[in-house]
């Protein structure tokens, strides 16, 4: 185990939530509204550019981070870390992580700053990454890391049901090194990837390889594409596995684990996959039906939203576990 605490985090979600009537208006599109509720478990969200705010992925960063900071009683100055996970970047380049340093820390300082992407994975990459670091490098106390999704900002205008999933959002961690009897540590973490199925879903244009072009618009190649459905059953038969893979690797039981906290996609997949390890659903945990699906955020997000809410307390053992596209899976296991 790594001693390492959560001394603070943060949530920002942009403007008022739109529910699924509202949003139709807004983005002129038409879903079905009882399905995304009742199944998907999404009755409403936020998007930044259908409420006119002038905001994007940066911006949620910043005041995610910076709210962060505030609970953790330290000063921006302190923090010698910044990650940002996403796989909706401010820019190509420079990464995220190093414009929002500059906005919190506004000049240069003895601290390292980057991005992750592993799709919507990101973020049980940027914490396991975190705490490695503390861990190895005795001159870093804090690290600010922060999940993030903008997917709304590649959504196509026609895209019906890209607008009823996606949504804006972003929450964040101040880490800090810890002394190994003060109870908090980061336990480990267990990844899975499949990069053969790169070519499901995802943004497929900004890159090297199919820059954006007048002519890659005029076809509607750009923004958001599903090239292919992916499996129905993916992740209800891959999150028990990697369930599975970690607590045998670090010799714990699914009975020790006091929340299960997953990628916040179909609330439907959640419960079949409680009942498939046999645990109860009161551990697990829902904020889609609050802020929608918001890829790299949903973890740190519903993990903050437990703190408020005052179910997720000091000493409580926390299993995350998310899936993104490409295909990318991630898990972290530690106590709070």
């Amino acid at each position: 185990m790594i001693p390492i605490n959560i001394l603070g985090t943060g949530l920002y979600a942009p403007g008022e939530a739109i529910n699924n009537t509202e949003l139709k208006q807004l983005a002129n599109i038409e879903f079905d509204a009882k399905k995304t509720e009742e199944k998907i478990g999404i009755y409403q969200r936020h998007i930044a550019h259908l409420r006119g705010i002038a905001e994007t992925t940066a911006d949620f960063v910043t005041h995610a981070a910076k709210e962060a900071i505030k609970h953790a009683g330290i000063t921006p100055d302190e923090a010698g870390l910044f990650i940002v996970a996403t796989d909706t970047p401010e820019f190509i380049t420079p990464a995220t992580a190093i414009v929002v340093q500059g906005r919190i820390q506004q000049n240069e300082a003895w601290a390292m700053a980057f991005d992750i992407s592993a799709s919507c994975a990101s973020f049980t990459m940027a914490f396991d990454t975190a705490a490695s670091i503390l861990n190895s490098n005795p001159h870093i106390k804090y690290a600010v890391v922060t999940g993030v999704y903008n997917m709304p900002a590649f959504i196509r205008p026609d895209d019906a049901f890209g607008y009823s999933i996606f949504a804006d959002g972003a929450a964040a961690f101040v880490l800090e090194r810890t002394k190994e009897e003060q109870g908090s540590a980061y336990i480990g973490s267990q990844m899975l990837t499949d990069g053969t199925q790169w070519d499901y879903i995802g943004i497929y244009a900004g890159g090297a390889k199919n820059p954006v072009t007048h002519e890659l618009i005029d076809e509607n190649k750009h923004g958001l594409l599903s090239l292919q459905p992916l499996p129905g059953d993916r992740n209800v038969r891959l999150w028990p596995i990697i369930i599975k893979k970690i607590l045998e690797k670090y010799e714990c039981s699914l009975n020790e684990i006091d929340h299960y906290i997953f990628t916040q996609i179909n609330r439907s997949v959640i419960v079949k996959v409680m009942d498939a390890i046999g645990q109860p659903l009161e551990k697990a945990h829902f904020i889609m039906n609050k802020y929608g699906y918001t890829g790299s955020a949903c973890l740190p997000m519903t993990f903050h939203e437990g703190i408020q809410n005052g179910v997720i307390r000091r000493g409580d053992k926390i299993l995350f576990v998310a899936s993104g596209a490409g295909l990318s899976v991630g898990s972290n296991l530690f106590i709070y």
